[in-house]
Parts: structure tokens; sequence; C-alpha cells
């Protein structure tokens, strides 16, 4: 028989199309920012590029993942909402989650490894979600989970691999589409691959000409390895101060990474804490490493990117303000 997360991914069982995209923005406008798209004359300097930053670090809880979680949850039919919801997240999806429960007045359970960020335990506490702590693997979050879900009957929302999800994040790709106009290249941090795959969704369907780039940690580059092998590679638990990017691919995003992305650019951790302190002193925004990581590729790709219009996807801005990367040892 299917284990209990198997049959609540059957969401993610098919490709999300455009009309799933146009159909989530409808679904959660109500729900979610309209997030601006900003610029900077120093990074444009720096990079030789013409930038146009869509800045999701002002999204609802923080981050782009408000936008997914939001789609998933306003999808359920009212028997199923009743149940609740339920995921595993190192942050970010785990926070919007519990804000998109709350939003319709339903339980959230979310699953968080120990090394979760505390500002980010602490938002989705904030946001009414109960919090089970596991040790920091896949593998350990996936069976706690499945625990969850066998006794609660919760609807599984996974952080990426699951088309409402999918469908929801390529609403912020449709945005700055629309705002900043027509682009030569969209860059976009990767983890498990749902922003990213969002992204080439619609870029497909509206500007097919736009490539688009994913950028990724050094030390957390199982989708550069995949991409080059031509199969999904997995890396448990690996350590980067980019704490999002932790996950690796599963079937649904790797659908689209493998078909529609240009290329996976690397940043090591030293690269990710420059990039990240260059946006807080020069945009005087607050973003997370993770968002920095899309930065710093571009930073260290000139080529690639010289004088082209280049829209970047600041992801996210939840941050322990009291362990900043620069005054930690990386």
């Amino acid at each position: 028989m299917d284990s209990p997360l198997a049959r609540g991914a059957a969401n993610a069982d098919a490709a999300p199309t455009h009309d799933d995209v146009q159909a989530a923005h409808r679904r959660i406008a109500d729900w979610i920012h309209r997030t601006p798209v900003l610029t900077s004359a120093t990074l444009d300097r720096m990079s030789g590029a013409e930038l146009f930053f869509k800045c999701e670090n002002f999204q609802k809880a923080g981050a782009f993942k408000a936008r997914g979680a939001t789609n998933a949850v306003f999808s359920l039919d009212e028997a199923a909402a009743a149940r609740g919801v339920a995921t595993h997240s190192s942050g970010n999806h785990a926070l919007s989650l519990s804000r998109a429960a709350a939003c319709r007045g339903i339980p959230c359970t979310v699953v968080m490894p120990r090394t979760a960020p505390k500002a980010k335990m602490d938002a989705v506490r904030g946001y009414g979600g109960e919090i089970v702590i596991c040790e920091p693997s896949l593998e350990a979050r996936e069976r706690t989970l499945e625990s969850i879900v066998s006794r609660s009957g919760a609807s599984f929302v996974h952080p990426y691999n699951d088309a409402r999800v999918i469908a929801g994040q390529g609403t912020c790709a449709r945005e700055l589409l629309e705002q900043a106009g027509e682009l030569d290249a969209v860059v976009a941090p990767i983890g498990g691959g749902g922003m990213i795959s969002g992204t080439s969704l619609t870029c497909a369907a509206l500007t097919p000409e736009t490539r688009v780039f994913a950028a990724e940690p050094e030390q957390a580059d199982d989708a550069w390895r995949s991409l080059r092998a031509g199969r999904i590679i997995e890396d448990d638990a690996p350590d980067t101060v980019a704490d999002g990017l932790r996950v690796s691919l599963r079937p649904l995003t790797w659908h689209f990474v493998h078909r529609h992305v240009a290329d996976i650019l690397l940043a090591s951790e030293t690269d990710i804490v420059d990039a990240m302190r260059l946006i807080w002193q020069r945009m005087k925004i607050v973003v997370e490493p993770s968002s920095a990581v899309a930065v710093a590729a571009i930073l260290n790709n000139p080529s690639v990117f010289a004088g082209r219009r280049v829209g970047v996807v600041l992801t996210g801005g939840n941050v322990d303000l009291d362990k900043l990367p620069w005054t930690q040892p990386v």
C-alpha cells in the first residue's frame, strides 16, 4: 500500500501548466503582496548588467513561499481543509503554510529540523502552527511527517514537489515580467526547485527567449551535479549558510529543471555572505543568505550577464538578527 505521504502528494503527479499559474494568481491575489521590483546603480555597475530585483523579502511571511503555500491551502476542498495541512520544512515553507492555514482557519503541523533558524520557528508558532522537531536529514523529516499524516489525516503539502505549490511560485515571475518588461535572463536560487520550476514555466509561456538560470551554494551543489549527470543526485543535509537551499530536487521539479534551466551557477559561502551584506548596505533591504546566492552567482559570472536585462528573485528576508552570518565563522 502507498504511504500516507505518497497518497497526500497526489497533486504532484502531473506537472502544472501556465493555465494553473494564471488560476493560482487569481486564487491568491487577496492573500499576498504584489511585491516591488527595485534597481541598484551600484549592482548594475558591479555586474555590467541591468538588474531588476523582485523583492519577495517583502512578501507575506517574508518569503516567496507564501505564494505556493497559499495556493495549495485554498485549493483544498472543505472536507480536506477541515483535517488541516502538514509539511516538513527548514523554515520559509513552514511559516508560509502556517500563515496560509491561519488565513483559512484550519490547523497546520510542521516538522522542522532542530537546526532550523530560531526566527523561522518563532514565526511558525506566531502564525499558530504546531512544530514537531526532528534530526536535520530528509529521511528524518519524511519519517516524522508520515507518522503525523497517518494519525491526523492532514493533507501533505510538499515544500516544492507539488503542482499547486509550483503554480503558486510561478506567479512571482508573472509579476516580474509585467513590472520590468521582457528580460534576457532571470536568476533565482535553487534548493528543491519550486521557485525555479515556477519561473521556468512562466517564462516559457510568456517570454520563451528569456533564459532561466539557477544559483546554488557550492556546498549544496546537488542540483548542479544533477543537471550535468542527467538525473537527480541527492545530497542529504548539506552544510551551507543558505539554510533554505539544503534540500534536493524531486521528480516534479526535475521535470522543469532539466528541460528549461539554461545553467546552474555556483557561489562559495564567502561569496554568499559578501553578496548578502552588499545588498543590505547598498539597497538598504533585509534579505536572507538564500536570496543572496543569486546575486553572488551573477557577480561571479559577468560574461554571462554583461549588457543584459536580468531579473533577480530575492526570495526571502527571514533572518535571525542575533546570528548575522558576517558575525559568525563561515
